[in-house]
């Protein structure tokens, strides 16, 4: 099997994105927040969010939009939670590690934690918690993903373990499985 090579530019992006996009749809925790409550339309938004990316990882697109006001209104209507932000990191860094490997990809899965806990944060107040409570969207709280390893879709040299029915399972990973 061969590795996968690092994001290298705009395409490698929309790729990406398209591929998150298409499994944030369709997970039953955050999905609705884009199908139901925002109504997404995908290609009239993955311009901005690709510039959005463009510019954190190769400082490259003009954007200039708040990425902010539409998490906000959001939570205005349903609030988000850790669990919400988890999830969505959860399904960020399998799709980077199902589709590349090297130092932008590390970069972008860096970011996409920080800027879900930022949120998070910034939407809950200055107490808000990376924690939440017990079957709040699962079993409680913002996963640190660091620890993780998505199983069905993580590089081989994360993986470890029997695959049970083929489903795409995640478990705590070892300290040594990591790197």
């Amino acid at each position: 099997m061969a590795v996968p090579r690092d994001i290298r530019d705009r395409a490698d992006l929309d790729a990406l994105l398209r591929r998150f996009y298409a499994a944030a749809f369709a997970d039953p925790l955050i999905g609705p927040y884009f199908t139901e409550i925002a109504g997404t339309d995908l290609d009239a938004h993955l311009p901005d969010i690709g510039d959005f990316w463009e510019r954190a990882l190769f400082r490259g697109a003009e954007y200039r939009r708040d990425a902010y006001a539409p998490h906000a209104a959001l939570h205005a209507a349903r609030p988000l939670t850790a669990a919400h932000f988890g999830r969505w990191v959860q399904l960020w860094r399998a799709t980077v590690d199902g589709r590349h490997a090297g130092p932008v990809a590390e970069r972008a899965k860096a970011q996409g934690e920080r800027i879900a806990v930022a949120l998070l944060r910034r939407l809950g107040g200055p107490d808000a918690s990376t924690d939440a409570p017990e079957g709040v969207g699962g079993s409680g709280g913002f996963v640190p993903l660091a620890a993780l390893a998505l199983r069905s879709v993580a590089p081989a040299h994360t993986m470890s373990g029997k695959s049970v029915g083929g489903t795409d399972e995640f478990r705590r990973a070892r300290p040594s499985e990591l790197s």
